[in-house]
């Protein structure tokens, strides 16, 4: 069975205590980034969805106790012409993260199979034959050490037309929509075209899929950051780390019998 975006547009509203839950899901996000940094362990998230799904929204939840120096967040545009003149692959291997590090997608080398081909940026041979880069391009990371997070936000065309209402009407906001906006949904049909068989390509073992019901921006943040909690708790060692011998001492050295060690 497929990928069917359809079972995803309930937007069924959080029915927790979401304030609650989104401290105690950055909690665990940071130690998760700690286990990173500690073990020496690689991650990549990747986003992508709709205009205006809550992509940045959710990121910018996801990263906000995070310590800057050992993540990178990625906002992916257009190809500048040095990068287009390369491999569409080019400018990602140069995002890469290193040890002990996290890199997050906000769009992603699956432009090449989404928006470069439905406005016809490539042509069709070149995202056909993409699907076989990417899954090699992601096999390869994996199999190196890197876990690969997969997040796709997805809201239906109602939804999407009044998040874009109440940015053009904000005067704060408005700037985060343009015309590529309604061009895209002027071209939605062609778009859920090039995402199912983005999901039938792409949705691989190593790098699974997972999509988020982005109808409620609450219910889908929790939704998005426990998932990338889940699966990251499961590729880095969650024990606490261990005390440096030297730093103790010197720590009791200084402080005495004030120390308190948990």
């Amino acid at each position: 069975m497929g990928i069917d975006l359809s079972e995803y547009e309930t937007g069924a509203k959080y029915d927790g205590d979401y304030e609650a839950d989104l401290a105690t899901l950055q909690e665990r996000l940071t130690r998760i980034m700690v286990a990173h940094i500690v073990h020496k362990r690689r991650s990549i998230i990747v986003f992508e969805g709709w205009d205006a799904a809550g992509k940045g929204g959710a990121i910018q939840r996801m990263t906000a106790e995070w310590d800057p120096r050992y993540f990178q967040v990625w906002p992916i545009a257009a190809p500048s012409p040095e990068e287009a003149s390369r491999h569409f692959l080019w400018r990602f291997w140069t995002r890469l993260p290193a040890k002990g590090r996290i890199a997050v997608f906000d769009r992603s080398w699956y432009g090449r199979v989404l928006v470069e081909r439905v406005e016809g940026y490539a042509t069709e041979d070149e995202w056909q034959r993409a699907y076989d880069e990417i899954n090699a391009f992601e096999a390869q990371q994996c199999a190196d050490g890197t876990k690969i997070v997969k997040l796709f936000l997805h809201i239906d065309q109602q939804e999407q037309d009044e998040r874009i209402m109440r940015r053009v009407r904000h005067p704060w906001k408005r700037w985060k929509t343009g015309a590529d906006d309604f061009r895209n949904r002027d071209k939605r049909a062609g778009y859920l075209d090039a995402m199912a068989d983005m999901f039938r390509h792409t949705d691989t073992e190593t790098a699974p899929w997972h999509v988020v019901d982005a109808g409620n921006k609450k219910a889908a943040r929790i939704a998005a950051l426990t998932h990338v909690a889940t699966v990251l708790e499961k590729h880095v060692p969650m024990d606490a780390p261990e005390a440096d011998p030297e730093t103790i001492a010197l720590a009791k050295a200084h402080f005495g019998a004030a120390l308190k060690l948990d």
